[in-house]
């Protein structure tokens, strides 16, 4: 009788077991087995996708259109870092105001910077003396220096999971290839615009490592972060700026207010040169879901076209660059 109800009981707490889950939710099996990786932003996310494969479940945090610099944690995001196998963040202070949950969740579990391996000599310091101590963290808009922080991303999955080595790699040197195809077509478009309109105005500081890959001067109405508004003085000297230079174009940004573009719109205008916004750019953030721009290849493709074409340029360049593959 005894053995009969210890039976019973068993059956009845594995029935209770499998029960426990909510009505209509079911379990991929597959899903328990991939390493559940939590990522700050969304060109990470989509780093950490190209390179972990199926291997991976990637979970994002700041999405489409929102501003890393200024974003604070929600508590779903407190609890998705917690329940992470790894977590990637940017670092170089991109997620300033994320230092604390970061650490936190850091103490029991793999939190790792892509851009920590990245040579100290590749790194761009602004020149303000507000941010002289922090390196520009907006690498990824290089893709040579996003390839180089692949092999962090890389490294980090193959110590998790070391049978699935030799697959990782595989995969970041298609990642890497791509990469190398996106940089050419950022030097030859950029390069068929003429050398006297070759200024890229943005509403941030964001685009120093594009302007230095593809050869364009970058001036931005703020400063590297967001996190305070251009001093009226800043704005009046980029104004004369545009119109000493018959700038044709400035550009917005997805993730940043346009008043400060306006601004300088209306104050080349007062000056009696007109510049138009050439186009809104992806710089802190990539576009919706399910787009091209969705993705990090596309953002950067989408950066280069828009602002060839914009101040003058030929895109597709003449010589006939193909454009990368893989952009979904």
């Amino acid at each position: 009788m005894t053995r009969h109800l210890a039976i019973t009981c068993l059956a009845f707490a594995i029935c209770c077991a499998g029960c426990s889950r909510e009505p209509g939710e079911t379990v991929d099996s597959s899903d328990e087995m991939r390493t559940r990786v939590v990522t700050t932003t969304g060109m990470i996310a989509d780093l950490a996708r190209a390179i972990g494969g199926d291997r991976v479940n990637v979970t994002n945090l700041i999405g489409e259109g929102v501003d890393p610099h200024l974003y604070k944690p929600t508590r779903d995001d407190v609890a998705a870092l917690l329940d992470a196998d790894i977590i990637f963040y940017n670092g170089l202070h991109l997620e300033g105001r994320m230092g604390d949950v970061l650490a936190r969740a850091g103490a029991d579990r793999p939190t790792i910077a892509v851009t920590e391996r990245l040579p100290e000599e590749r790194l761009i310091h602004p020149n303000d003396d507000q941010d002289q101590d922090h390196a520009d963290p907006h690498v990824w808009l290089a893709p040579e220096l996003w390839a180089l922080c692949g092999n962090t991303v890389c490294n980090a999955l193959a110590e998790m999971r070391p049978q699935d080595r030799a697959e990782f790699q595989a995969n970041l040197e298609t990642f890497q290839a791509g990469a190398a195809e996106l940089d050419a077509l950022g030097t030859s478009a950029i390069g068929s615009i003429p050398r006297e309109s070759r200024l890229l105005v943005t509403s941030h500081d964001a685009f120093n490592y594009f302007g230095r890959a593809c050869d364009i001067e970058v001036v931005g109405v703020q400063g590297i972060s967001t996190d305070s508004e251009a001093g009226l003085a800043d704005l009046e000297a980029l104004v004369e700026l545009v119109v000493q230079r018959r700038v044709p174009a400035v550009f917005v940004e997805s993730s940043v207010p346009r008043r400060s573009i306006e601004a300088l719109v209306e104050g080349a205008a007062a000056r009696g040169h007109v510049v138009t916004i050439g186009g809104e750019l992806f710089s802190d953030s990539m576009g919706p879901a399910g787009t091209p721009e969705g993705t990090w290849k596309g953002m950067v493709h989408h950066d280069i076209r828009v602002v060839t074409e914009s101040l003058g340029g030929t895109f597709p360049p003449s010589n006939g660059q193909a454009i990368p593959e893989n952009l979904e």
